[in-house]
């Protein structure tokens, strides 16, 4: 712990040396992304934004710019590490994180006019839980993990976020775990919004079939349905 918090120091302190007017930014994007390290969800680098709406994986036409892991060995980079968090910002300070699901917990993924409505409803029940605003588009509901039960018969996989040329075909709940990802904050996006805490992740993770109620119900009364409620495996 002594030894990640040397590193990340002298991170802050690099970053204000090369570009003072920044290092405010940088020592934030750090704090923010220590936070959920911290909670115990594993991080990768992921694309960031370049110019003229574009991903700065330079693929043409990328289906999902901004909102995918850099490399294709993205699960076994995923780590809880602060001191690799503080050398990948140092190899590339513009970088997004994504953060690997079905580990230490679960995110349900709905549009945010379903989001709203079901934080509402979250909040009267008492259900707490971290959850994340991606632009203005949809919601992340931070959860426990049902990717690892004791119970392997009852092990399941989810590849959506995996092949993102899908994530078009399907508007409605995703549920996100082993196999799968979602970006964590400050994590920008190529229309210049950025995603954001609503709830910090030193919440602790509920339930994710009480969530799961609740973000069914609401996704059916904003008419955000596809054919199947969510996709898992």
């Amino acid at each position: 712990m002594e030894a990640s918090s040397r590193w990340t120091s002298w991170w802050r302190r690099d970053r204000r040396q090369d570009d003072p007017d920044a290092g405010g930014d940088a020592a934030a994007k750090l704090d923010l992304l220590l936070g959920a390290v911290r909670a115990g969800f594993p991080v990768a680098p992921a694309a960031h934004p370049a110019a003229g709406y574009r991903c700065s994986c330079d693929r043409v036409g990328c289906p999902a710019p901004a909102q995918h892991p850099v490399s294709f060995a993205w699960q076994s980079q995923a780590t809880v590490d602060a001191e690799q968090l503080a050398r990948w910002l140092t190899r590339d300070p513009e970088a997004n994180f994504v953060t690997a699901t079905g580990r230490a917990h679960d995110v349900l993924d709905v549009p945010a006019e379903a989001g709203v409505l079901a934080l509402q409803r979250l909040d009267a029940l008492g259900v707490g839980g971290p959850v994340a605003a991606v632009g203005a588009d949809r919601y992340l509901f931070f959860t426990a993990t049902r990717g690892t039960p004791q119970d392997e018969d009852e092990w399941w996989t989810s590849a959506l976020d995996s092949t993102p040329d899908t994530v078009s075909e399907h508007p409605g709940l995703r549920w996100h775990c082993r196999g799968s990802y979602t970006l964590v904050p400050p994590a920008a996006l190529a229309d210049g919004s950025r995603v954001r805490w609503l709830r910090g992740p030193e919440q602790p993770l509920p339930d994710p079939l009480r969530v799961l109620d609740v973000l069914t119900d609401a996704c059916t009364e904003v008419g955000a349905v596809a054919e199947e409620q969510w996709l898992i495996g």
